[in-house]
């Protein structure tokens, strides 16, 4: 693994938060000053491409990338676009007993407003 590609990856894994390639950009170039905006982009699609790293495709929004490779939902702020993760545990499992078909993958994202932009609107 190349010293760009692994310092991609340390940003995306110490993150709280699902990042967009820009920001993964600006973060890196704080480390290493002589990557390239066409570096974190290629390498961010080959990370993706092995499932190192999930891509998320956002609508009318930059796409963003979450550590966790493993199936699992997002709620997103109508509001701010914060988006997290959703802790619903075997629901493809459920899916696949109230259908009886088998799930093979899925992409999950329910919409919500975030505590946040609730206080703003009060």
């Amino acid at each position: 693994m190349t010293k760009q590609r692994q310092l991609i990856l340390d940003i995306i894994r110490s993150s709280t938060d699902h990042m967009t390639a820009e920001e993964i950009f600006f973060e890196a170039k704080q480390i290493q000053s002589s990557i390239a905006v066409g570096t974190v982009y290629r390498n961010l699609g080959l990370m993706a491409e092995a499932e190192e790293i999930k891509r998320l495709s956002m609508p009318n929004a930059p796409d963003r990338f979450d550590k966790t490779t493993r199936p699992h939902e997002h709620i997103i702020c109508e509001h701010c676009g914060k988006l997290s993760d959703l802790p619903a545990f075997n629901l493809k499992d459920y899916i696949e007993k109230q259908t009886g078909v088998e799930i093979l993958g899925y992409d999950l994202n329910l919409r919500y407003v975030c505590d946040d932009c609730k206080k703003i609107e009060a």
